[in-house]
Parts: structure tokens; C-alpha cells; sequence
């Protein structure tokens, strides 16, 4: 699904289109990778024996989603079954290992193998689970998350998403060279909550740059407005190469370090991380702890957002919660929980650090303008919103930004 909005933009391009990044590259049905499997008929009064055996002897680990058996009706009304036995690694001699208790199975239930294939991958929608079927039965269970809701956009939100990301590619600018950037919103006030860039090598003693920075986005965190950034780069190469962008290139700081003479670098500093580090030192300003250590905050010393509008609440199992935690002390239920429900805008798609650490904040969307072919974590090399043994998962976007926006 895809979204545009149209407005005024820098570069030849009157319109910037917002493009959803599925969590796995698009397949179409009927060309699914598949696997070889070794398979054999049985007769229907041995199955549930062969199928409990073979499942404790011969798991398909690696394919969860496929059926054991399959069912086939003959000419007559009759019916066939089939059962997988195990995986079938090729022809070659060596590799293609039977294991033992298989062998003993097929030996005293007279079996006679041939080798078929199954769908490598579980389907994600109905139309792959019909075709993997024609093959061979495979199991269907849609996604327990969903993007409904949060990937159709109006012409009100594409030109909030187009000026949140003109911001991070202003900031991107904003120094002697290009750097990546990240901006941390909360859509429902259309507040920036954090905004930082790459901080892996900065000038200056390690100690005061580091608290200068921090104190800036605090600074930003608070006043929710955005930073008056957009000087045009001074270097030619760094147009070219983009070896500033930690994302990009995450052993950068190494090249830097050994020709710089300052100690002021920090190879995880990445914008992602920074900004991170910002919206929690905004949540410890906003939600100050008392002096015995409890998030307790009275009626009368409650903070709002900059704007005055409510911040997100934490989901509570029970009232009792939002009053008194198990400790005893008090719970304010108007503290945010980490980064939940936030939007984050990216210029570069994050590499795999900065994509778990938002999947640790609980970010609801991602936007970033241009692919990382590096180590892009986010559809470019990886698509880590499609790994599902993840306890969170968020929505993708790709900004289809000019590329002459950047000089």
C-alpha cells in the first residue's frame, strides 16, 4: 500500500511518495521458493503410529508450516495418503543421508520413497497458502499483527510525514558533512519527542561535547519545535561517499580515529541510539523520580506534553496497578512507556542495532528516505519487521525523496 502527498519540495520532483515495506520481499504466489523433501504412500491404519514416530525421530524444524501428511483421492473415490519422511538433500552420495531410525521406519512398514517439494516459507497471505497447497498441504496463520489502520494516509498526515522527514534531512545537513539522522514523534500531538544526529566522532574533549549534545536534544526534547538546520555541505566527496552515516558504514569511526588526533568518539552513538537516550532523559524531566526512588508524581505536579495535549498511556492489566505497583510505591499512569505509539523518521534506513533498539522502544512506525545497501535492516539486506519471533513489530515506510534534497 502506498500513499503520495503533493507540495512543494526540494529537488526536480513535485511528489513524494510514501511507500509501505512489506516484511518480506514481494513473491509472486505460484513462484515460492521451495525444498526437496523425501516422501512415501502409507496405508491409512499405520499413519497416526508413523506420524507420531516420525515427529520424535525426524522434526521438520525448519519446516513448521508444512503438513505431514498429505491426502489424495483416486480415480474410483478412493484415497491415498502420503507422509514426508524427512528432508532430501540432493543426489550426491554423501549428502544425501537417510537418518538411521527413518531407514529402520521404512523397513518395517515396507515404505518406498520418491522425492517431492514443499513450500520453503509459511504463507502470509491466502493466495501463497492456495498455491503452496498444490503442492503440498501447508498450514495458514495470518499475521497475529497487522498494519490496518496505519498505512493509509490522508493528505493532512502524507504532509505531517513530508515535514517531520524534511526535518531529519535538514539536520542530516546541517554540518560539515552528511550524517544520518533520526526524529522521534508523537502523532497524536505532532510533537518531536527527539531529534539527534550520528554522534560516533565528535570534536571537542569527550566529556563536555558528549554532555553539549545530550543537553541539545534535551533542549529540542522539551520545546518540541524544530531545529533551524539546513546549511549546505562543504565537501564534494562527503556528497559522494556518505562515509559519515554510521548506518552506512558502522567501521567508519575506525578510519576516522586513526587520523584524528581527539579521543571524542563512540562507535554505537548512531542517531537512532542517541535520540533514544533523548526522549528517556525528556521522560525523566517531564516525570521527575522522588527521593525514595518511586515514579511518584502528585495531582497538582503533573506534566503534560509541550502542548498541553495528554501523553500515551501504559496499558495496565487492572486499576489496582495504575495506583500501587507490587513495592508499594505509587504508579503515574500518565508516564509514557518508553516509545510507544511514536513514529521515527530516519535518512538512511537503520542498519540491524538501531532497528532492534526501536524494536526494543516499541515504535509504532518507521519512515526513512534512502536505502542502506550496506547493512540496511529494514528491506535493503534484512527485513527484521517480518521476523515473528519478535515480541514487537512495527510498520515500514520508504519516503521516496529526490535525491537532490541531499546536496
Amino acid at each position: 500500500m502506498m500513499g503520495s502527498a503533493e507540495g512543494k519540495t526540494v529537488g526536480s520532483s513535485d511528489c513524494w511518495e510514501i511507500v509501505h515495506i512489506p516484511e518480506k520481499p514481494p513473491i509472486c504466489p505460484d513462484h515460492q521458493p521451495t525444498v526437496d523433501v523425501l516422501a512415501s504412500a502409507i496405508d491409512a491404519k499405520h499413519a497416526n503410529t508413523i506420524v507420531r514416530k516420525l515427529n520424535h525421530i525426524a522434526p521438520l524444524e525448519g519446516l513448521r508450516h508444512v503438513k505431514r501428511i498429505k491426502k489424495t483421492f483416486l480415480d474410483g473415490g478412493k484415497s491415498q495418503l502420503f507422509v514426508i519422511l524427512c528432508m532430501d538433500h540432493g543426489s550426491n552420495a554423501e549428502s544425501n543421508y537417510i537418518p538411521e531410525d527413518v531407514l529402520g521406519l521404512m523397513n518395517a512398514y515396507q515404505l518406498s520413497t520418491f522425492t517431492t517439494k514443499v513450500c520453503k516459507y509459511a504463507a502470509t497471505t491466502k493466495e501463497e497458502w492456495e498455491e503452496q497447497c498444490k503442492l503440498w498441504p501447508t498450514s495458514f496463520h495470518p499475521p497475529t499483527f497487522n498494519i490496518d489502520g496505519i498505512t493509509g494516509f490522508s493528505e493532512a498526515d502524507s504532509l505531517s510525514i513530508l515535514k517531520f522527514m524534511k526535518h531529519a534531512v535538514n539536520m542530516a545537513k546541517s554540518g560539515a558533512s552528511l550524517v544520518n539522522a533520526a526524529v522521534i514523534v508523537d502523532p497524536l500531538s505532532g510533537e518531536t519527542v527527539a531529534s539527534s544526529c550520528d554522534e560516533v566522532f565528535y570534536p571537542g574533549p569527550k566529556g563536555s561535547s558528549k554532555e553539549s549534545c545530550c543537553s541539545k536534544d534535551h533542549e529540542t526534547t522539551i520545546q518540541g519545535g524544530p531545529n533551524e538546520m539546513g546549511n549546505d555541505l562543504s565537501s564534494n566527496e562527503a556528497k559522494q561517499s556518505y562515509m559519515e552515516v554510521s548506518c552506512l558504514h558502522p567501521w567508519g569511526w575506525l578510519e576516522q580515529r586513526l587520523h584524528s588526533n581527539s579521543d571524542s568518539w563512540h562507535p554505537l552513538r548512531h542517531a537512532a541510539i542517541v535520540a533514544i537516550e533523548a526522549s528517556a532523559a525528556r521522560d525523566r524531566h517531564l516525570f521527575p523520580m522522588n527521593p525514595q526512588g518511586a515514579d511518584c508524581v502528585q495531582e497538582d505536579q503533573k506534566v503534560l506534553a509541550p502542548t498541553g495535549s495528554p501523553l500515551k498511556r501504559q496499558k495496565v492489566k487492572n486499576d489496582e496497578l495504575s495506583d500501587c505497583n507490587m513495592n508499594g510505591s505509587r504508579y503515574d499512569p500518565t508516564r509514557p512507556y518508553l516509545c510507544t505509539g511514536y513514529d521515527i523518521y530516519f535518512v538512511w534506513e537503520p542498519c540491524a542495532m538501531c532497528s532492534m533498539a526501536i524494536v526494543h522502544q516499541r515504535i509504532r512506525r518507521v519512515f526513512y528516505a534512502f536505502p542502506n545497501p550496506n547493512d540496511g535492516a529494514l528491506g535493503s539486506v534484512h527485513r527484521l519487521q517480518g521476523e515473528r519471533s519478535l515480541n514487537h513489530h512495527y510498520a515500514v515506510f520508504r519516503v521516496m525523496l529526490p535525491k537532490e534534497i541531499l546536496d
